[in-house]
Order: structure tokens, then sequence, then C-alpha cells
């Protein structure tokens, strides 16, 4: 899998994808032809996760080219992750509740054997090597791998979501925690995801032997509710020549609607991190931020998390692009005094996460609104 480390290579692949195959999106996205076949799907989610580009650069480009109504499924699946940001946004503990939980669980013989791709089950094996290989899941193999993982392996939902987030180039703490708890039956009480034979055969054109599979478990039961609280935010009250930005906030409109003359770019490392990613991924976006050094005019720097916190304590006169509930804000929380109003928020996310309060059929009913609001359609 190619992986574009600019917002204008990642743009290309896209434009390609909207001009050839968008147009067989709907009818062709739950096909999972394999690594050599991805045409049927656009290949930007890593993009997306990282924010080379934004879900809203992504939707306005498709709408300059194809009418809503044709490309109505592919905008839904954009704004899928800005549902699963804004869930989680107004649910945090769930998130915490999460690592702690990873915190306490015994990694088995079968969890092993699991990652290794050791277990009786062909597609199964072939998804973990395929994962491992190239940082990327077709969308309807993640559901059948959650689900075996979880209901035929019973082997605990957070140590997959784990799994995923240390292999995965587009995983992200919002869509992969919360689709894992979707496929366990918990985002949706009483409501999971059972992987099939049936289905898996016909969706990846009998590419697997059939396998002995539990089609008819129950979800998973976990007494924790979780009440939404208010997202609030305030406009920064002061100016910095400094900004600071994480690996899942790298989209540079930041850098020029402002006149910043020092931008910092953090990654964290293993050691900083509540869960651990694989060196393909952190070498992935030390190279887009080396990129990014490249056609941009201010001081560049790579940080660590350390770093930050050396940078940030001694001058709290720094603007921090708010990185998202996850990893990066847990460090800014646990290690950094903060001035109360650190953080630049996107305004169009802010506007999108007043939807995420309910289920994602009360968010999808109000995207024509915010196609319209935020100017997507022009």
């Amino acid at each position: 899998m190619h992986l574009a480390k600019s917002n204008q290579e990642s743009l290309d692949i896209l434009d390609q994808f909207i001009a050839n195959n968008i147009r067989y999106y709907s009818s062709k996205r739950n096909f999972d032809f394999g690594p050599d076949n991805r045409s049927n799907v656009s290949l930007i989610s890593p993009y997306i996760s990282h924010r080379i580009l934004t879900e809203y650069q992504v939707i306005k480009r498709v709408l300059r080219k194809k009418s809503y109504q044709s490309v109505e499924k592919f905008i839904q699946e954009v704004f899928w992750r800005l549902y699963w940001r804004g869930w989680l946004e107004s649910r945090p503990k769930v998130w915490d509740d999460f690592i702690s939980d990873l915190k306490s669980l015994e990694k088995t013989k079968n969890y092993y054997n699991a990652i290794e791709g050791l277990t009786d089950i062909e597609c199964f094996n072939y998804w973990v090597n395929e994962l491992k290989s190239t940082g990327y899941l077709h969308n309807h193999a993640r559901m059948w791998f959650a689900s075996i993982w979880t209901f035929t392996l019973e082997l605990p939902w957070q140590l997959g979501a784990e799994f995923f987030l240390k292999y995965l180039y587009d995983a992200d703490s919002a869509s992969n925690t919360l689709s894992w708890r979707w496929v366990a039956g918990l985002q949706t009480k009483g409501k999971h995801y059972l992987a099939k034979n049936w289905n898996i055969e016909k969706f990846t054109n009998g590419n697997f032997s059939t396998a002995i599979l539990n089609e008819r478990a129950v979800p998973v039961d976990d007494s924790r509710n979780y009440a939404f609280s208010k997202i609030e935010y305030s406009e920064l009250d002061f100016e910095s020549e400094s900004i600071v930005m994480f690996d899942n906030e790298l989209n540079t409109d930041f850098l020029s609607n402002n006149n910043y003359k020092h931008a910092y770019f953090c990654v964290l490392s293993n050691e900083e991190r509540q869960v651990e990613i694989c060196q393909n991924n952190i070498t992935y976006k030390e190279s887009v931020i080396e990129n990014l050094s490249k056609v941009h005019g201010c001081s560049f720097n790579k940080i660590t998390g350390s770093q930050l916190a050396s940078l940030v304590n001694s001058n709290e006169n720094v603007h921090l692009v708010y990185p998202g509930v996850g990893d990066n804000l847990d460090f800014l929380n646990e290690q950094i005094k903060l001035h109360s109003k650190s953080f630049i928020k996107r305004k169009e996310d802010l506007f999108c996460f007043q939807f995420s309060n309910k289920g994602f059929f009360n968010f999808k009913k109000n995207i024509p609104r915010i196609i319209n609001e935020l100017g997507l359609s022009k």
C-alpha cells in the first residue's frame, strides 16, 4: 500500500478515486478483493486519521465533482469518523475505562496464537498477517476479524482493539475503540455483529475455506453506562508565535491561517503512549512531518513528549492544536501544566459534534444541514 506523505499527494489519490471508482463505491464497497485490488475503496483513511486531509476537504472536493445523491454513501462513511470523534469527546470515560481494562487483562496462550496467526481459522490468520505486513485491512474484514476475535476465539475485545491500534496506519482512538465496542454489542446495547461463513464467502469471492465460527453468540455483557456531557470550548485569549501539532492533526491549514514563526510536531514515543504502536507507524508519522518541513516557511521542529513538556511548562504562551481524546491528550493531562485556554479546536468539528449526542441515525439525518452550514457543496 502506497502511503502519501503530503496534503497534495493525498488529494491526488482522492482525485483518482473520484474520477475512476467512486461511482461503484456503494455497490462494491463491502467486497474485500484482497490487498492487490483495492479499487472499490478510496484508501484515504490514513490521511484522514492523521488529518493530512480533513474530512471537510474530502467532502468538499467530492461534491465539487459529483452530486450528493450519487455519492451519498461515500459521504456518510467519511462522516462516520466525525461522528465517532464527537461521541467519544462527549463520553471520554469510555477511553479511560478501555485503557484501565488493558492494564488488568491477562494475555493468554490463545491470545498469542491469535496475534501470531496460529488459529484454526484460515481467514483470520490471513488477516493477521495482512495487517502486520501492510498496516491496513478492508473495513468488512475488520468487522469479521473483531467478531471472530470476540465471539469465536473468546478473547477480550479490548485486546483486539489494542492490536489494531498497534498496526493500523489509520487507527484512531475514537473510531477504533467504538467500532470494537459496536461489534461486541456494547455501543448499541445488546446489538452485536456476528461474522458468518456465508457472508465471508460472498464478500471475499470464496477466497477462504469454511471455518467453525460461533454464529449464535450473545453480546458481551458490561454493566457500565456512559452519560453524555456537553463539549465546552472557549476561544484562545492570547497570541503566540509558536504552535504545537500532534501526529493525528497534521493539516497545515493551521499554519496558513496564522503568522506562526515556530511549529512543533509532537510524536510520542512508545514509552509515552498508553498503547504501543509498531515502528512502521512511527516511521510513517515522522516521514509526513519531515515532508511538511520542506514546504512551509516557518521554523519546523519534530519533538517527543518530554521535549513538549519542557517547552510548554517553561512557556505557557504556546498554542496547542487540540488532539482529541486519546494518547496525546492523556499525555498532556498527565505531564503538562496547561494554560486554561491553550487549545485550538476546529469550529467545524464543534459544529458537527453537537449531532453526536445520540446514535448515527440522528447524525446522518443532519448531514445535509452540516454540508450547507459549512459550505461544503460550494
